[in-house]
């Protein structure tokens, strides 16, 4: 793993949480974008080197619907940024950990992404992220 890509919050409403952290932050969101598989729909912020990924379900069932009836709006998950998100997959799981994705998705941000169950890993959900080359 090379460094954490993003930080995910799950948020209640996309428009109300983008003025929030625009006033946190000082600056506008650089991009908003829908990831049907997921059911969600997604705005980044950069702050630095860091980026953070507000994600508002789309659809009732998705799984930041379900976290947030569960737990409410908080961090969701803690993405890292990998070279080979297969190697890195199989690697985990012969680790031990529960990989939710034994093959990697499209994801937001032009990312290959797959996690790690919260249960393998101190009740964080985990993400492994690897840009999509063109």
């Amino acid at each position: 793993m090379n460094k954490i890509e993003h930080i995910g919050i799950a948020v209640k409403s996309l428009n109300e949480s983008n003025q929030l952290f625009s006033k946190l932050f000082g600056k506008t969101h650089y991009k908003i974008e829908e990831v049907e598989s997921e059911g969600v729909k997604t705005s980044f912020f950069k702050i630095g080197e860091n980026k953070i990924e507000l994600l508002q379900a789309i659809k009732s069932d998705s799984p930041i619907a379900k976290f947030i009836d569960k737990k409410g709006e908080g961090i969701h998950h803690i993405a890292f940024d990998v070279d080979d998100i297969e190697a890195e997959i199989m690697r985990l799981k012969n680790d031990g950990f529960i990989v939710l994705n034994e093959t990697p998705k499209q994801g937001a941000d032009n990312k290959l992404v797959a996690f790690l169950h919260p249960k393998s890993s101190n009740g964080v959900l985990i993400e492994l992220c690897q840009e999509i080359k063109k």
